[in-house]
């Protein structure tokens, strides 16, 4: 992990930022920590940033901006609300130099790193910079001559009233593994405790740089994902006995593929950056999110 700057652990060149960046929930009520973070950046004199719609929602505390510029004029992007609305803050944050800080408004909200709680303690962790960067990998996809980036998965799913999903997935250049099945995703680390975990793939830690696999329902023997690193080349081919597929990334729909197309999953090493205080580890934090529980023999002694 880097520092603010990546000076050194701690952060202890942090220097105070002056503008911060807020991405809000579209639902849920975000006044009560939005009021404690407009304090903090008023004690600081830094100004409040953010869309014009979400500006909307708590009158004279900031100044309304564009979504693209809200990622390159911050300093600082605070996200209010779960996994989905800090996804779209790191989608603001990438190729920018502001990293994010999440907050969850929500009950599982396993990527935000504080609740509302501890929030007014989060930022006096980043007054006495007492805090680490981590960096975030993003996964890049071209689809009808657009690219689009995913920073927990690449879906490609099957559409109601079609064929199974049938994909050929190949590293270096070279046929590996063949899915047929609902679906086969392709995860960074930060989504494999996503729809990749649903689906039975591995817990890694996002400090792991490599890309997940995994098939959904899959309709044969082998049921198994793949972990491949960020260095070797992976790509996709939609097979001819596949039906049409939708191509959903970060569960929004980004298009859809039919059989014949192939196109290559480029990743992208630190694309975005997340704050992190080190209160609870990853494996702390996926312990206690995903309710995760020893076997029901360790308890009694009696393992097999």
């Amino acid at each position: 992990m880097d520092s603010w700057n990546g000076a050194g652990a701690g952060g202890h060149d942090w220097r105070t930022p002056s503008s911060v960046g807020l991405v809000l929930h579209p639902k849920r009520d975000c006044d009560d920590a939005a009021a404690v973070i407009v304090k903090w950046a008023a004690d600081h004199d830094m100004a409040i940033l953010g869309t014009s719609e979400e500006m909307q929602r708590f009158s004279g505390h900031g100044t309304s901006v564009s979504a693209e510029d809200l990622g390159s004029h911050a300093d600082l992007l605070i996200s209010l609300g779960g996994d989905g609305t800090m996804l779209r803050a790191m989608r603001l944050a990438d190729r920018q130099r502001a990293p994010v800080l999440g907050v969850n408004l929500g009950k599982l909200g396993f990527l935000p790193e504080v609740d509302i709680p501890t929030l007014g303690k989060a930022l006096s962790c980043l007054d006495a910079r007492r805090f680490t960067i981590e960096p975030r990998l993003a996964l890049d996809v071209t689809l009808d001559g657009r690219v689009v980036t995913a920073f927990n998965d690449i879906v490609l799913v099957r559409v109601p009233g079609y064929d199974a999903a049938a994909v050929g997935v190949e590293v270096e250049g070279r046929s590996f593994v063949s899915y047929a099945g609902d679906a086969v995703i392709v995860a960074t680390t930060t989504g494999s405790t996503a729809y990749s975990f649903s689906a039975g793939g591995p817990i890694v830690s996002p400090e792991v740089e490599a890309i997940l696999v995994t098939p959904v329902a899959p309709h044969s023997t082998f049921n198994r994902g793949i972990v491949v690193s960020v260095h070797e080349d992976v790509a996709l081919t939609i097979l001819p006995g596949s039906g049409r597929l939708a191509v959903e990334v970060d569960g929004r729909i980004a298009g859809h593929v039919d059989p014949g197309q192939h196109f290559e999953v480029h990743p992208r090493p630190a694309a975005a950056r997340v704050i992190r205080f080190g209160w609870l580890t990853f494996y702390e934090r996926a312990r206690r999110k995903l309710r995760i529980t020893d076997s029901p023999e360790i308890g009694t002694g009696e393992v097999r």
